[in-house]
């Protein structure tokens, strides 16, 4: 909506329960454009941007276009602030770092906020939302920023999903991204690579090759997963079934369904008519852990 100020909507995005929760009766009036009343305006210099700002690729051209319309309408949709705890008069900018540094561009002396007293941990669940809900991280930028409500305030990936408002196997999906080779996950950052073409080259042999040949080639995500399937050594067992032995797509059906209920990756390997394994695979003790919860839940 940053970008989009002028166009409006008739109703709020759907938010996640979180961002309500945290910001209580205004949250409804803040996801709209509709008028804050607890909004006043203060000197753009005594904002300053937020530590835990999850995004950390600005669109130039975006950003252009907003001041282009700061500049003709002024500024919609307060920015959310809290004050800095060291400084009376000093903000930290918890959403709406976009119009922050778009107000500077277009060279606004003032900027209206709304003051909200946040924890930490709070104030990078908000900026995480109020991003994910505009769409405006990138998949590698979303997956951090899960990965840090995780590791530093002990969220659940189910947690996540009800916070987020997303399904438990969107997070799931992404926090596999932050499997992949750093050099991977630049060209996911940048854009080279979709989240399509990622989710193929994840259980690649070697998939900083691959993402090399489809960014040279310009290979759609279809013809990403066939390479990926022809780069597996000859014999090597395919989804994890017997050596040689063609997959049975009702089994590779079942463990995408598996796999999405659970969130990792899940392998049935048939052993006989009746008889075989499942195989659960986690790449972190909180994923782990995460799992074990959810299988001895009564």
């Amino acid at each position: 909506m940053e970008a989009k100020e002028s166009r409006g909507k008739t109703r709020p995005v759907g938010l996640g329960r979180g961002l309500s929760a945290l910001l209580g009766s205004d949250a409804a009036d803040y996801a709209t454009l509709d008028k804050v009343r607890t909004a006043k305006e203060v000197p753009i210099e005594l904002l300053r941007a937020n530590r835990y700002q999850p995004r950390h690729v600005f669109n130039a051209e975006a950003l252009d276009e907003l001041v282009d319309s700061i500049r003709e309408k002024g500024i919609l949709q307060p920015i959310l602030v809290r004050r800095v705890a060291d400084s009376a008069d000093q903000y930290e900018i918890i959403a709406g770092e976009r119009r922050w540094r778009a107000a500077q561009k277009a060279k606004l002396h003032k900027v209206p906020v709304v003051i909200k007293d946040l924890t930490d941990g709070e104030m990078l669940e908000v900026a995480l939302i109020e991003n994910i809900q505009r769409s405006d991280l990138t998949p590698i930028e979303e997956a951090r920023g899960y990965e840090r409500l995780m590791n530093e305030f002990s969220h659940t990936q189910e947690q996540l999903s009800q916070l987020v408002g997303k399904s438990r196997s969107h997070v799931a999906n992404l926090l596999r991204l932050l499997t992949l080779p750093k050099e991977l996950q630049d060209m996911l950052a940048d854009g080279r690579l979709t989240m399509g073409h990622a989710r193929a080259l994840i259980n690649a042999d070697d998939p900083v090759a691959l993402a090399k040949r489809i960014v040279q080639d310009n290979l759609n995500v279809r013809a990403t997963e066939d390479l990926a399937r022809a780069a597996k050594p000859k014999g090597a067992p395919r989804g994890g079934g017997p050596r040689g032995r063609e997959r049975d797509p009702d089994t590779a059906a079942l463990e995408l369904d598996l796999s999405q209920t659970v969130g990792l990756k899940v392998t049935i390997m048939q052993r006989s008519n009746e008889a075989g394994e499942l195989r659960i695979a986690y790449s972190t003790l909180e994923q782990l852990d995460d799992l074990c919860q959810r299988l001895c839940r009564r």
